[in-house]
């Protein structure tokens, strides 16, 4: 998915799916120590989130829930992205209600809460709190509150008052469940983009220090017992590549092209700690020659390129940076430097102003890039946004059609470039049982390669593709199935912090 393609229909506030039902009391949630249960909507940061509410409710004495059913205290992480992940939020809520048990209490946080608190609040009774950011989720007063906090102001400048001194992006974690995790370098973001809100209720971004984020893979990569060895680390923000830029004091870096990359030191860095470093949400402006450098050299030279569209115009209507012509040579540049390099990137379809000419632009940019992975997204109107006051409003039909025709094309190039891999030897990581990636597919939004059920979950393996269906593909890992030893060989190696 993209990291900001943010806007709704023509109509404001919540689905239609949803009328005001009285004033929903807002009371406090969970008196005593119980279990809970959590259930995450959205994308990769609202997972981080989720995971570090997790770790503050299981260090505060909560137990997990094996189900909604069991849990004394249901939690739900919204996502307010666009009209069907509004509606799904809504949905989500509505089936948990019908299914927690008598006396469970329900509630509803993330970026929905925070954008749409006082109409959630009346709007669904059923909820026992809405619980914006800076707001607390177990217990109105006293020892036991969860804070959901992310108003912090940044360094260097007067900081909104956070919830009892707490800070959602700095909630130690628990370790790694899995042999992969998400770790959000920072929070918010600077860019105006005409059909983006995220900035109204997640703020300027504000990015962590290098030591903050370390300290947190370091804590990740303490396995618990029975759990694998975590292989993969995979960094995420609104705007990644502009990650340090905000911070203020000694060795601040300038907003310069092509000056030091702040997130390129911190890849080098995390890279030095695991076998695979991935960076998710790269606004193209920020591609410098030194982060191309840095992410070729990891080992996983994977570029998920926030690119929305190609269209000079229509960028400039989107007040981003860009055209194909641009991003074809930055494509064509880093293949050269790699041939095995892996893109992925989003678009979206009928943003206001977009003629024939623009979409027939997309058509031909998507032919020439030969990206493995595309994501596309009608445009919806966001109150507040930029573009929610621009004419030109292209009818949701046409838009649709026109997505139906991006995403008919980006299939055939996608199967076609997973049909090439067939006869090659790839390493995977076993994410499950029966299931891998290579460095070619990020966990949860690419294809899968399919492997032998037997193979240990968090090992590294050399394997041959036998097949390819659709964006998944078939490995063999023969009868050698020598793994990789944990902690062999980080891209990077070690001494490049």
């Amino acid at each position: 998915m993209p990291d900001d393609p943010d806007g709704w229909p023509a109509q404001a506030g919540l689905p239609s799916a949803v009328a005001p039902a009285g004033l929903g009391l807002v009371r406090g949630v969970c008196d005593g120590v119980g279990l809970y249960w959590l259930q995450t909507l959205g994308c990769p940061k609202n997972q981080v989130d989720s995971d570090k509410l997790e770790g503050y409710l299981t260090a505060k004495g909560y137990g997990r829930a094996p189900d909604a059913e069991t849990a004394d205290l249901v939690v739900v992480n919204t996502c307010a992205f666009i009209d069907a992940a509004r509606q799904e939020s809504i949905d989500t809520v509505l089936d948990l209600a019908d299914r927690r048990s008598p006396g469970a209490r329900l509630v509803v946080t993330g970026c929905m809460a925070e954008r749409y608190g006082d109409e959630l609040r009346d709007a669904l009774p059923e909820v026992d709190l809405v619980a914006g950011f800076g707001a607390e989720l177990t217990a109105p007063t006293g020892a036991g509150a969860v804070p959901v906090t992310l108003t912090v102001g940044r360094r260097g400048t007067t900081a909104a008052p956070a919830t009892n001194g707490f800070d959602l992006l700095e909630l130690p974690r628990p370790a790694a469940r899995a042999p992969w995790a998400y770790v959000k370098v920072a929070e918010g973001c600077d860019r105006i983009c005409g059909f983006c809100a995220i900035p109204s209720f997640r703020g300027k971004q504000r990015s962590r220090s290098p030591e903050e984020v370390l300290a947190e893979v370091d804590a990740l990569r303490a396995t618990t017992d029975g759990a694998p060895v975590l292989r993969e680390i995979v960094l995420v923000a609104q705007d990644l590549a502009s990650y340090g830029r905000d911070r203020s004091g000694p060795g601040r870096h300038s907003r310069i092209a092509n000056g030091p990359s702040p997130v390129a030191a911190l890849t080098r860095a995390v890279s030095s700690r695991v076998e695979r470093t991935r960076l998710l949400y790269l606004y193209p402006s920020g591609l410098t020659d030194e982060l191309i450098e840095t992410v070729i050299a990891t080992g996983v030279p994977y570029f998920d390129l926030s690119l929305q569209h190609v269209s000079r115009p229509l960028l400039a209507g989107m007040r981003r940076w860009g055209d194909g012509d641009r991003f074809l040579r930055r494509i064509d540049d880093i293949r050269a430097a790699d041939p095995d390099a892996t893109f992925r990137s989003s678009f979206i379809l009928g943003y206001p102003g977009e003629t024939e000419r623009d979409h027939d632009l997309l058509l031909e940019f998507l032919s020439a890039a030969q990206l493995d992975w595309a994501g596309f997204f009608p445009y919806s109107r966001e109150d507040g946004t930029h573009a929610a006051g621009l004419g030109e409003q292209v009818p949701a039909e046409l838009a649709l059609q026109r997505l139906r025709e991006c995403a008919e094309l980006q299939d055939a190039i996608t199967a076609a470039r997973r049909d090439a891999l067939i006869g090659a030897t790839r390493q995977v990581l076993v994410d499950a049982p029966g299931q891998g990636r290579t460095v070619h597919e990020a966990p949860e939004i690419d294809g899968i390669v399919h492997l032998p059920i037997d193979l240990a979950v968090g090992s590294l393996l050399d394997v041959t593709i036998t097949g390819a269906e659709g964006p998944d593909l078939y490995g063999d890992p023969g009868a050698g199935r020598v793994p990789v030893p944990a902690g062999a060989a980080p891209g990077l190696g070690a001494g490049t912090e």
